[in-house]
């Protein structure tokens, strides 16, 4: 694709709508040239559309931000100083609070955050609780997994890992997942997206490229599955047939 060149981005990641290259924001000659397992850098840069909205779950600073592990959070309950305070997310993602105990943190906005406190203050403790949650310091070495795994979210990253490994640590694809994987990665002010095809990397076909900190790792179901399955709630259980638009 050559420069301005646009592909759209709806509800789900469409490998074949952006581009195979990955751009190495951080800089390929830093590392001392491309790396085994990163694809070359990008000579045309690719506009997709909706990648901000995507991405704005590893984008600190963005009302989408995840919170991530050792990430320090600001949270004030309206009229109750003693319950407002600076409290930093465990390695495990969890923080711990008066009255409410611990918190599962790690993989949830701000507002998710605000939501949940708000409901567990009010069942028991208070009367309409007004909960405010900021991300006072952004401190996560982490990497968002979104999509058809089986468990999607944020994890800390703290030696070098390669994809297998990540797709590993959120237990493995569903039964509905594509082999096709898109990595978002952004850095220098610059943002670059790749594909990678899962059974090209087992089948050694393709290096297992390594990820980094702050990347995105969004894993698509395969249309071809989905679409199966939906039959399948819609079939009547007899031997029959049903006719389909």
């Amino acid at each position: 694709m050559g420069d301005g060149a646009t592909a759209s981005l709806g509800g789900d990641v469409s490998p074949q709508s952006v581009s195979a290259s990955f751009a190495d924001p951080a800089g390929a000659a830093a590392a001392g040239g491309s790396t085994v397992g990163s694809p070359a850098l990008s000579d045309s840069p690719v506009r997709v559309e909706g990648v901000d909205r995507l991405m704005a779950s590893a984008t600190p600073g963005s009302s989408g931000y995840k919170v991530g592990p050792q990430d320090v959070l600001e949270i004030s309950v309206f009229k109750v100083p003693e319950l407002s305070r600076s409290v930093q997310v465990a390695d495990a993602g969890s923080i711990n609070l008066p009255l409410v105990g611990e918190v599962d943190a790690a993989g949830k906005t701000a507002r998710d955050l605000e939501q949940e406190l708000t409901r567990k203050l009010g069942d028991k403790y208070l009367q309409s609780p007004q909960v405010t949650v900021f991300v006072k310091e952004y401190n996560s070495r982490r990497v968002t997994i979104e999509g058809a795994v089986k468990k999607p979210g944020v994890y800390p990253i703290r030696d070098r890992a390669s994809l297998l490994q990540f797709i590993s640590i959120a237990e493995g694809l569903t039964e509905l997942a594509d082999t096709e994987i898109v990595v978002f990665r952004q850095g220098g002010g610059q943002k670059s997206v790749a594909r990678f095809d899962l059974d090209d990397i087992r089948g050694g076909k393709t290096a297992d490229p390594d990820i980094r900190d702050g990347d995105l790792i969004v894993v698509n179901t395969s249309s071809t599955k989905t679409v199966y399955q939906n039959l399948l709630r819609i079939l009547p259980s007899t031997a029959s047939f049903l006719l389909l638009l």
